[in-house]
């Protein structure tokens, strides 16, 4: 009896050691892992060795070499050596304006469409059998509706009922060479209609491009008339820097670069809201380095009645002459405006000494008249009008073709 339970107990022993040991050996040496571990395992030691493990469904590194360079000529330059190397968006190619010879006369029937009210008005009555005071009258209402001015109209018909008085009988083709010759006298002939854009000499010595001014109220065409009128003066071989002094409008400046853009002429700019002054100085100091032919800076608009404004723009003139002289200042007025347009001038002729008009909108109106009165009121010329939307709708005035459209 004694003998069993010593062996019981040896055995139980026995078991308790066997399983202790069991449990040693297998810390010491672990299972092997199931077959998808290993096989990961396997291929992440190559990847760390440096060689190329097999592409994994699924795994987002398993993108093999040839994928990785397809990928890479997708997006790459052409003929790119650099790996890699994205692609950058094209710059926008440069325009060639049209020439700007001839350009009135190839608006011509654009205007005599939209200004034949005043021209074949005028032929209609002056070709009336009798021509009595009620008539006249009438002539000189057509005249006053077209703007032409009380003072200018007055003169015409003087000089027409004399002339018609002493011709007699009067034939569509006599009376239509008549209001020609007599609008051609109204409206000027011999003014220097010319744009100056010839350069100088600074006190140092260097070559100094013209500087051209643009001024106006707001709403009249200002910026866009300033973009235009690069592109008028690159088509006649002309290198221009602009400077985009109007620093109230943020949407200024970028229209503005736009249009200098178009035709390869850069543009200076400030921070919104900065000195204008300091613009347009820094756009000429540019030109000047660059050896531009002419800076157009163009200005905020301004109502003609905030005398601060007014004075500011006097600022910005007196800063750019510091550079040099101001060989241009252009004032854009909107030939819709009529009457108030000639207020608008008188003002701005008194701060910054107006040498030219440029007239926009002249397409959508009957009101040509405008370009006489506004000649009479300051004695400044009409240089430029704007005859359409299109970019190249700026052309250079000609007296010709425009009194030949009024008649139609």
């Amino acid at each position: 009896m004694d003998i069993l339970i010593l062996v019981a107990i040896i055995a139980v022993v026995a078991v308790v050691a066997i399983s202790a040991l069991t449990i040693t050996l297998r810390r010491r040496d672990p299972a092997p892992p199931p077959p998808l571990a290993a096989e990961k395992a396997e291929e992440k030691a190559r990847e760390r060795a440096g060689e190329p493990g097999e592409p994994q469904i699924g795994d987002d590194a398993s993108v093999g070499v040839d994928e990785e360079r397809r990928t890479i000529e997708d997006v790459a330059l052409p003929g790119a050596e650099e790996a890699g190397a994205v692609a950058e968006p094209e710059a926008p190619p440069i325009e060639v304006p049209e020439p700007s010879a001839g350009r009135l006369v190839r608006l011509r029937a654009r205007l005599a469409r939209s200004q034949n009210s005043l021209g074949r008005g005028l032929l209609t009555l002056l070709s009336r059998e009798r021509l009595d005071d009620g008539t006249w009258d009438e002539i000189e209402d057509t005249l006053l509706t077209a703007d032409v001015g009380v003072r200018p109209t007055q003169e015409l018909v003087a000089r027409l009922r004399e002339r018609v008085r002493v011709l007699g009988t009067r034939t569509p083709e006599e009376l239509r060479a008549l209001l020609r010759e007599e609008l051609l006298a109204l409206v000027g002939t011999d003014l220097d209609r010319a744009v100056h854009t010839e350069g100088g000499v600074s006190e140092a010595g260097e070559e100094r491009p013209a500087v051209v001014l643009v001024v106006g109220v707001n709403g009249t065409g200002k910026t866009t008339t300033t973009g235009k009128l690069a592109r008028v003066l690159v088509a006649d071989g002309r290198s221009v820097v602009l400077g985009a002094a109007d620093t109230f409008r943020a949407a200024a400046a970028d229209q503005l670069q736009t249009w200098g853009q178009r035709v390869g002429a850069r543009t200076v700019r400030g921070p919104e809201g900065g000195d204008p002054a300091s613009v347009a100085f820094d756009a000429v100091r540019e030109g000047i380095a660059e050896g531009a032919d002419v800076v157009l800076v163009d200005t905020a608009g301004r109502l003609h009645t905030k005398t601060g404004l007014m004075d500011e723009l006097g600022k910005v003139k007196r800063v750019v002459e510091k550079q040099g002289p101001v060989n241009e200042v252009l004032l854009v007025l909107d030939a819709t405006t009529g009457q108030n347009g000639l207020v608008q001038a008188r003002v701005f002729a008194e701060v910054v000494d107006v040498t030219g008009i440029a007239l926009t909108k002249l397409d959508g109106t009957a009101k040509g008249g405008i370009v006489v009165a506004v000649q009479r009121e300051l004695g400044v010329p009409v240089k430029l009008v704007g005859l359409g939307e299109g970019p190249d709708d700026l052309a250079p005035f000609d007296p010709e073709a425009f009194v030949d459209a009024l008649i139609g």
